[in-house]
This record gives structure tokens, C-alpha cells and sequence, in this order.
């Protein structure tokens, strides 16, 4: 079924605002794929925050025209699924996980803000920790000197009381 004139602008519209607020692109090929694997990639996609949708090509490449993401028209070629994500690794990792699992999905390309990547490019974005666990290592790293330094002060009248402890049980024998 064709769309009209103003459902058109309203799909590059949708695209345009997903597009402005994204860090990462993945297009990947879904040919021969059943309804039912499609349903599951969803579902997954919409655990991870990522847009995901089936578009025609020509209406993604309006979208993304004049955009950092512009680089990426040149590999819209074909049936494509359009994964779109503000956090650059949610959509590389829902993207890649799923191709493992199946063969007929297989990632194309992607891109970063001003940058193109290959397949091979995803699969390193993909394996990459995500943000949330990137900023848990962060506070991590932040944390460690201030308890380090809190754990030695503590350590100074522990050595005290164990000190005055030995002595009593010294005098006690």
C-alpha cells in the first residue's frame, strides 16, 4: 500500500525528529525473515529505547539530508530495517545480538554522528559497554581514593583499641 502525499511528510517528519536527537544509525537487511522473528527484534528494540522501523528508503534519505547522518544514504539500498537510538551502543548491541541469532538478518552498515561504519564497525560499537555501565566504572574509579582515605583514618584508632585490648588480656593472663 502507497502512501500519500502527507503521510510521506509525516513519516519524514517522525524520521527527522528521531534523527536529530540520535548518536547512532544501523541499517541492517531483513529479507526472507518471518513476521514472528521481526516481532521479537521489537521487542527487544523497544527494552532498549532504540526506534526501530521498516521504511521505505528515499523518505529515511529526506530525513537524514543535511543531517551528520547524510553519509549513510549512500548504503540505503534495498529492504532495510532502520534502528535509531540515542544512546550510540543500545542500537548496535540490539542490532548485533539479534544477527547472531539469526541468519537472514544481517547488519549493513551504520553510522555515528559525522561517521560511517561498516558492519564490522557495528560489531565494535556493539561490543562496547554501554552507558549506564560506563558511568557505574566511572563513579567506581571516582569512589575508590575517597574510601581508600576514610578506610585509613578508620585504621588509626582500630590499631588503638586493638592495641589497648592486647594489653588487657596481657595483664588478664
Amino acid at each position: 500500500m502507497s502512501l500519500n502525499l502527507t503521510e510521506k511528510k509525516a513519516v519524514v517528519a517522525e524520521v527527522s525528529e528521531q534523527v536529530a536527537k540520535a548518536q547512532a544509525i544501523v541499517l541492517a537487511e531483513y529479507r526472507g525473515m518471518s513476521v514472528s522473528d521481526m516481532t521479537v527484534l521489537r521487542a527487544q528494540a523497544r527494552k532498549s529505547g532504540v526506534y526501530l522501523r521498516v521504511l521505505k528508503n528515499t523518505l529515511v534519505r529526506r530525513a537524514v539530508d543535511g543531517t551528520e547522518f547524510s553519509g549513510l544514504a549512500s548504503d540505503m539500498v534495498g529492504p532495510l530495517v532502520f534502528g535509531i537510538s540515542a544512546d550510540p551502543v543500545a542500537t548496535a548491541k540490539v542490532m548485533n545480538d539479534f544477527a547472531k541469532s539469526n541468519d537472514m538478518f544481517v547488519i549493513k552498515a551504520g553510522a555515528m554522528p559525522n561517521q560511517v561504519l561498516n558492519a564490522t564497525g557495528v560489531k565494535a560499537l556493539a561490543s562496547m559497554p554501554s552507558r549506564e555501565e560506563l558511568l557505574a566504572k566511572l563513579l567506581g574509579t571516582m569512589q575508590a581514593p575517597i574510601s581508600k582515605f576514610v578506610q585509613t583514618l578508620n585504621e588509626v584508632p582500630s590499631k588503638f583499641v586493638r592495641g589497648l585490648a592486647a594489653v588487657r588480656d596481657q595483664k588478664a593472663a
